[in-house]
């Protein structure tokens, strides 16, 4: 079972499924959100999530006129997990706890509109948009 929470710790989940791959995308979307190079996420099915405390202190935003929304602690501003599509969450890598030992950079999205500062230095494979599995 591995385990995440917010900064402030109001928020905490568990997911029942061991995690591998870490997405990177790199869209300028995420790059705004987070303030560094992209987000890094791994995907969870719905069934394997579970929030553990703190469901009440979930916000959301919705980019106008984006197929994008964002969830964070009402208390600390930390980026939460939320929903992928209709079977599946994204979850932040960095909220999850040092269990998470198997993790690995898989897939880079989204490359063609990273920064251009940013250079991509591990051996995840590069998608110049969306993933494609």
């Amino acid at each position: 079972m591995l385990k995440g929470h917010c900064n402030c710790g109001a928020v905490s989940f568990e997911i029942a499924i061991d995690l591998k791959d870490i997405y990177v995308c790199h869209c300028s979307i995420c790059r705004r959100w987070s303030g560094n190079n992209g987000v890094a996420v791994s995907i969870v099915p719905k069934d394997r999530f579970r929030w553990s405390s703190g469901q009440e202190k979930v916000a959301s935003w919705k980019k106008p006129d984006a197929d994008w929304e964002s969830w964070f602690c009402r208390n600390c501003g930390s980026a939460l997990p939320g929903s992928n599509d209709e079977m599946n969450m994204f979850v932040p890598v960095g909220l999850l706890s040092e269990d998470a030992k198997n993790l690995e950079v898989s897939h880079h999205i989204w490359v063609d509109s990273k920064a251009a500062w940013d250079t991509i230095c591990d051996n995840g494979k590069q998608h110049k948009r969306e993933f494609q599995g």
